[in-house]
């Protein structure tokens, strides 16, 4: 069941989770105290999973969104909403709680974001609550992304590695 489950998370991180992780990443203004630990080699491990695991739970980060990014984030998200909703008919990734989560918190953004006509012509009080999403949906998302590049690391070495040369974190 749970390589069934992590097939549908794949699909989510293939379709939506990677590309919105750049976004959040580019949004954040202390991901380099974050980057190393979310950066992996060949070698990467179990052991290097749960260490940064570990780091990235105590991890605050620093969203502060503007109007160009939320421009294309919202366009990103509202076009990437049936596919999420389709996930949610997956009765058996309901069951899965921390990533049931995550699919709420980046449901909770994009409606947000797609009430609000014109992005770029928000109250400061919309772009704290907005901050407050993302950072919301960021967190969860980076633990559930570790998650998932842990299970490829064990299961699927070939898409690991392809993972680890498109994370979303590397500089290059």
């Amino acid at each position: 069941m749970l390589r069934k489950l992590n097939m549908v998370i794949g699909a989510f991180f293939t379709e939506v989770g990677v590309s919105l992780l750049k976004y959040f990443a580019c949004l954040d203004s202390n991901v380099e105290n974050i980057r190393k630990e979310m950066v992996f080699d060949l070698n990467s491990g179990h052991t290097e999973f749960t260490g940064s695991l570990n780091k990235v739970s105590r991890y605050i980060s620093r969203i502060n969104c503007h109007a160009d990014e939320l421009t294309g984030l919202k366009v990103f998200l509202i076009d990437k909403r049936s596919f999420m909703l389709g996930l949610l008919q997956n009765p058996n990734l309901l069951e899965h709680e921390e990533f049931t989560e995550l699919l709420w918190a980046v449901f909770h953004l994009t409606e947000e974001l797609a009430i609000r006509l014109d992005v770029t012509k928000l109250s400061k009080a919309d772009y704290e609550h907005l901050n407050t999403d993302i950072q919301r949906a960021y967190s969860i998302l980076i633990t559930q992304w570790l998650n998932y590049i842990d299970h490829l690391k064990e299961d699927y070495p070939y898409l690991y590695s392809f993972a680890i040369r498109t994370n979303p974190f590397r500089h290059e």
